[in-house]
């Protein structure tokens, strides 16, 4: 039977179910990567410690996550999907409820990186996305974007509700409050995806070669890819973790900054979404150079405009340009790598651009203690950004000189 044709096959009803299921478990596990954001100015006040010390748990919180996303994925490839989501959930439960409790800042980084970041947001991206892939051969690329966006879903919607959890009942409780979350809508939406039919997409997939040539032998290609990953985010960091806390040293308040923080993961997943249609024309590479060059139009135009009306419209253009180019890696590594790798592939792969993350706001907390100001740190975005869009243009350039040519077979 052909498998686009089955009710439980390749691009079936079945597949989009799935699908609907990993966009509602993506954004409740990605609480992990935007929490610590939304509390840094209350933890940098509770623990009496510097504004670089104070964006440290979210950098080690990131770090725990690429790793764990990692491990979470070879667990995915060789167990299934429902092995990683169920660790995930409990260590989200047991993580947040330990840091509500946390009686020093180091107790808190401890929680935040291991619990919170390595063994328990990390089960809801990476493996989600690489499960997701192996489900959709023709719409790969709008599937890929869809699930990718549950990530700024949980960015859109965790900020505003954390900062008025913790304006009204303080961070501990709220913190409490996003144990019992996780875990209670976390374990039904798991055990969903626990069936693998026989004749599943993996079953027929194992096995199938790469659409793509290699431009370049395994491991450079690897390593290329790990180095645009951290690129781009440790340039997309810049606004992301920051917001909140430029907009206090702004004079603007912390919840005009979560509205801002809100409305660039907002509109990211709207850029998300159309990228998504646009990769399934034109590939992930080409995606890829389109989001990263917008986004460093953007984090140019951060220089010179900090007025409050400025700052809407220019993050409104930073979510917009930013959407599309973490899903182009996992579509890139799917050109590129066997499907029976993907859990692994697609995780080492995005579990880099967390790590940029992690490095790009631990570097502009780290800048803003030297220099008293956020200037210095959008401009080291912006190198960054450039050095992504370097790599991109050369894996461009492959297609033109036969390296990277579609296989005949």
């Amino acid at each position: 039977m052909n498998q686009r044709d089955s009710t439980t096959g390749v691009d079936s009803p079945y597949a989009w179910r799935r699908l609907v299921v990993a966009l509602l478990l993506d954004p409740i596990g990605g609480v992990g990567l935007w929490s610590s954001v939304v509390i840094l100015p209350t933890i940098q006040e509770e623990f009496g410690i510097s504004r670089g010390g104070a964006s440290l748990p979210y950098s080690v919180t990131l770090t725990g996550f690429a790793i764990g996303g990692i491990m979470m994925g070879r667990f995915s490839d060789r167990f299934g999907i429902l092995v990683p989501l169920m660790l995930g959930a409990t260590m989200l439960g047991l993580g947040y409820a330990l840091a509500a409790l946390s009686q020093s800042y180091w107790q808190f980084l401890a929680v935040q990186a291991l619990l919170i970041g390595m063994f328990g947001s990390s089960a809801t991206f990476g493996p989600l996305v690489a499960e997701v892939s192996q489900w959709f051969v023709k719409r790969r690329g709008i599937a890929v974007a869809i699930v990718v966006s549950g990530n700024y879903l949980a960015g859109t919607l965790w900020p505003p509700v954390l900062q008025y959890g913790i304006d009204t009942i303080g961070w501990r409780q709220a913190y409490l409050s996003i144990a019992v979350f996780c875990v209670v809508t976390m374990v039904p939406l798991s055990l969903l995806l626990r069936h693998r039919p026989e004749s599943g997409p993996r079953a027929a997939a194992v096995g199938l070669k790469p659409v793509m040539r290699m431009p370049a032998s395994r491991p450079v290609l690897q390593a290329l890819l790990v180095i645009a990953g951290i690129g781009c985010c440790v340039a997309m960091a810049m606004p992301q973790v920051h917001m909140i806390a430029y907009c206090v040293d702004l004079g603007y308040g912390a919840a005009h900054g979560a509205q801002l923080l809100s409305i660039m993961l907002g509109l990211g997943v709207v850029s998300r979404l159309i990228s998504g249609v646009i990769a399934d024309r034109i590939g992930g590479v080409g995606t890829l150079i389109i989001g990263s060059a917008l986004q460093c139009l953007a984090l140019v135009l951060y220089l010179p405009f900090n007025g409050l009306v400025s700052l809407y419209v220019v993050s409104a253009l930073f979510g917009m340009a930013q959407g599309g180019i973490v899903p182009s890696y996992a579509l890139i590594v799917r050109q590129y790598f066997p499907a029976h790798e993907a859990g692994t592939q697609v995780s080492i792969v995005l579990m880099a651009t967390v790590a940029g993350m992690a490095l790009g706001g631990w570097m502009s907390g780290l800048i803003f203690d030297h220099s008293g100001s956020y200037q210095l740190a959008f401009m080291n975005g912006i190198a960054w950004n450039l050095l992504n869009l370097m790599i991109a243009g050369w894996l461009l350039s492959t297609r033109f000189t036969g390296r990277g040519r579609l296989r005949t077979a």
